[in-house]
């Protein structure tokens, strides 16, 4: 899944990583022969980069980015009163990411673009990878909530959390 650049950071190893607009890190390092990216080396260089697109493996896994907290959740819905909205295709902000948790029976899950469909129980929450079009529809009887999660402000996930983008290297 393709997600654009929009921070560069430093981890402890000193090596240079890539921050993705999902909230993945994806390290950008310069080591010819096999890795030919001098533009990495500098402040112009990484800055040249900002909003080039890196695909993300880890969103088509479906794994949560690391330093997110719950920001907010929705009420506990039933099956009589799913919104309209979640049982269409919809999507999270850039960054957002939400889980779906089921307190008691099964919610289906569907990510059509990735061709998956989940079935979601107590045991079995949903991740909502940001910018993916999904839904939801009971299936008998179900009580579940969504909470919506972002990186914790100053984490390196965090837009502008070095200050100007692309100057924390």
């Amino acid at each position: 899944m393709q997600r654009p650049i929009t921070d560069f950071g430093v981890d402890h190893e000193g090596d240079p990583f890539a921050v993705l607009s999902c909230g993945h890190r994806q390290h950008v390092r310069h080591t010819p022969p096999f890795t030919n990216r001098p533009w990495v080396m500098t402040q112009a260089g990484r800055r040249s980069k900002l909003g080039v697109m890196l695909n993300c493996a880890r969103c088509e896994r479906f794994e949560f980015p690391e330093g997110f907290e719950c920001y907010r959740s929705t009420p506990v819905f039933h099956e009589d009163s799913v919104p309209a909205g979640l049982r269409r295709d919809h999507t999270t902000r850039a960054g957002v990411w939400g889980r779906i948790v089921v307190e008691t029976g099964t919610l289906r899950y569907m990510v059509d673009a990735l061709d998956r469909i989940f079935e979601l129980d107590p045991r079995n929450p949903g991740t909502v990878v940001p910018e993916m079009p999904h839904r939801v529809e009971p299936v008998g009887t179900v009580r579940f909530r969504v909470e919506f999660w972002r990186a914790r402000a100053g984490d390196a996930a965090s837009p502008g959390s070095h200050g100007e983008p692309g100057v924390s290297l």
